[in-house]
C-alpha cells in the first residue's frame, strides 16, 4: 500500500509538470504523514543529513566549477585545435575530432551537458561550414557529449558511489577504459559514414601546428593528469581532487590562457622584450592580479552560475536521497529483491530486465535522481546474483548516457536544440540513427565485465592488494 501511494503520487506530480526534486520531496512527505508511521520531523533531518553525511557529494561543488572556469574560458577551443591536429585529415576528420574533443573535455568537467554546450557551440557550425549535413552534425555532438558522465572525473559516478558506499576513485578508474572505448566505437562509425557519403577532410597538420596546438591545449590536459593522477595514484580522494582542479581551473583561465579577470587580453610576450625581463614582468602581473581576479565581473559570473548548477544538482540528490529513504524505511528493496530472486532469474536474465528499467526511467527522470532511487533497490539484488558493484555502477551510467539522449527530458538534446536553434523533434531526428552504437555497447558492457574491471584490479594489483 505504501509503495504503491509514493509511486503513484511521484507520477502524478511528475504528469502535472512538476520538477522532478519538488515531485520526489513532496511524494515522499506526504506518504510519511498519511501511510507511514515515520515522523515528519524526522524527514527534515534526514534532508540536512543527506548532503552531510555523504562525504563524496563535497566534490559535486568543486567540479562543478571547475566546469564553469573551462567552458567559459578558451580550453574547448584549444582542444579542438589539437583534436583536428591529431585526426583531422583523415575523411569525416572534422567529426572525429569532435568526438576526440568532447572525450578531452569531458575528462575535465564531468558533465555530459557542458561538453555538448562547450564543443558543440563551436564545432557544429564548423561542421556545416565545411560541408557536413547540420543534422549529421548535431546527431555527433549530441551523443559524443554523452561521455561526459563515462569518462572520469563524473558527477554521476560520484552519485552512484554516495548511494551505495562503493569507492568512487575505482569507479572513475572503472569508467577510463569503456569512456575510450566508447569514443573509438563513435569515431569507427564516423569513418565508414563519411566513406560512404564522401564527407571532406582536412588537411593533414604540419608538425609545428600539431606540437603548437598540443602546446596550446596543454593547460586543460594537465587537469586530466592531475585530477587522475593524483586519484589513480592514491594521493588525494575524489573530493580533494575535484577543490585542487577547481583551483587549477581558475588559475589556468584567469593567469595562463587570460580569458577572463584583469588580465583579459594581455600578452604573454611583447616585442622586443627580452625572456628574463618577460617572464620578470609576467611573473609580477600574475601575481598582483589574482586577488583582483577574485573580484573581477566576469570570474564572480562563472562563480555564481556554478553555484547555481550545484545548488540545483544538490537539491535533486537531497530530495532523491529523502526518496531513497522512505523506500528503504518500508522495505520496498527488500519485497522487490524476494519479488525478483523468487521468479528465478538468472544473472544475465536480471540484467535484462534492469536495463529495460533503467532505460525507461531514463526517458522522465535526470540521471542523478534515477541512480538515487533505483541503486538503493538493484544494488542488493545485483549482489545476490554476484554482480560485482564496480561492475553495476558502470552498467547503470552507461544507461544513464543513453537517458541523456532520449525524449521528452534528454538534457543532451534540449542543449543541441539551443545551439543549433532548432526544435527538439528535429534534434531527436539527429540524435537516433546514432543510438544504436550506444544500445550495442550498453550489451558489450553489461556481459563483458572486465572491460569496467581490468584497470580497478590491474590497479590494485599493483598496489599489492591482491
Amino acid at each position: 500500500m505504501t509503495a504503491a501511494a509514493l509511486f503513484i503520487i511521484l507520477f502524478l506530480c511528475m504528469f502535472m509538470g512538476m520538477p522532478i526534486a519538488i515531485a520526489l520531496g513532496f511524494s515522499s512527505v506526504v506518504t510519511i504523514y498519511f501511510f507511514s508511521g515515520d515522523s515528519i520531523a524526522s524527514m527534515g533531518l534526514k534532508f540536512i543529513d543527506n548532503l552531510t553525511e555523504h562525504y563524496t557529494l563535497l566534490a559535486i561543488p568543486f567540479f562543478v566549477l571547475s566546469s564553469s572556469f573551462l567552458s567559459t574560458g578558451g580550453v574547448a577551443k584549444r582542444l579542438i585545435r589539437f583534436a583536428v591536429a591529431c585526426v583531422g585529415h583523415i575523411r569525416g576528420g572534422l567529426a572525429m575530432a569532435s568526438v576526440l574533443a568532447c572525450m578531452l573535455f569531458a575528462a575535465v568537467s564531468g558533465s555530459s551537458p557542458a561538453t555538448v554546450a562547450a564543443i558543440g557551440s563551436i564545432v557544429i557550425i564548423g561542421m556545416v561550414k565545411t560541408g557536413y549535413p547540420e543534422k549529421f552534425a548535431a546527431g555527433v555532438i549530441s551523443n559524443a557529449g554523452t561521455l561526459g558522465i563515462l569518462i572520469p572525473p563524473s558527477i554521476v559516478m560520484l552519485v552512484y558511489a554516495s548511494a551505495t558506499e562503493v569507492s568512487a576513485a575505482r569507479m572513475f578508474m572503472a569508467g577510463f577504459i569503456p569512456g575510450i572505448m566508447m569514443g573509438l566505437l563513435l569515431m569507427l562509425a564516423i569513418y565508414v559514414y563519411a566513406r560512404i557519403k564522401g564527407l571532406p577532410a582536412q588537411e593533414r597538420a604540419t608538425l609545428k601546428e600539431f606540437l603548437s596546438s598540443g602546446f596550446s591545449a596543454s593547460g586543460g590536459i594537465l587537469l586530466i593528469v592531475i585530477i587522475l593522477g593524483a586519484i589513480y595514484g592514491g594521493i588525494a580522494s575524489p573530493t580533494e581532487a575535484a577543490a585542487v582542479s577547481a583551483v587549477y581551473a581558475f588559475l589556468i583561465a584567469v593567469v595562463g590562457y587570460r580569458d577572463m579577470g584583469p588580465l583579459k587580453g594581455v600578452p604573454w610576450k611583447i616585442a622586443g622584450e627580452s625572456v628574463v625581463g618577460s617572464i620578470a614582468r609576467n611573473l609580477r602581473i600574475s601575481i598582483i592580479s589574482i586577488p583582483k581576479a577574485v573580484f573581477s565581473s566576469d570570474v564572480q559570473k562563472v562563480v555564481l552560475d556554478g553555484a547555481k548548477v550545484s545548488f540545483v544538482l544538490l537539491f535533486i540528490i537531497a530530495n532523491a536521497m529523502l526518496f531513497a529513504h522512505v523506500l528503504t524505511t518500508e522495505r520496498i528493496p527488500h519485497m522487490l529483491s524476494e519479488a525478483i530472486t523468487g521468479m528465478g532469474l538468472p544473472a544475465w536474465g536480471f540484467l535484462i530486465v534492469m536495463n529495460l528499467l533503467l532505460l525507461a526511467a531514463g526517458n522522465f527522470m535526470e540521471p542523478s535522481a534515477i541512480l538515487l532511487i533505483m541503486a538503493p533497490i538493484l544494488f542488493p539484488i545485483a549482489m545476490q546474483y554476484g554482480i560485482d558493484p564496480i561492475h553495476l555502477g558502470i552498467i547503470m551510467v552507461v544507461n544513464m548516457e543513453i537517458g541523456m539522449i532520449t525524449p521528452p527530458v534528454g538534457l543532451n538534446l534540449f542543449v543541441t536544440a539551443g545551439i543549433t536553434g532548432r526544435d527538439i523533434l528535429w534534434v531527436v531526428r539527429a540524435a537516433v540513427p546514432w543510438l544504436g552504437i550506444l544500445l550495442f555497447f550498453l550489451i558489450l558492457i553489461t556481459y563483458i565485465p572486465q572491460i569496467s574491471l581490468f584497470l580497478p584490479e590491474y590497479i590494485d594489483h599493483l598496489r599489492g592488494y591482491r
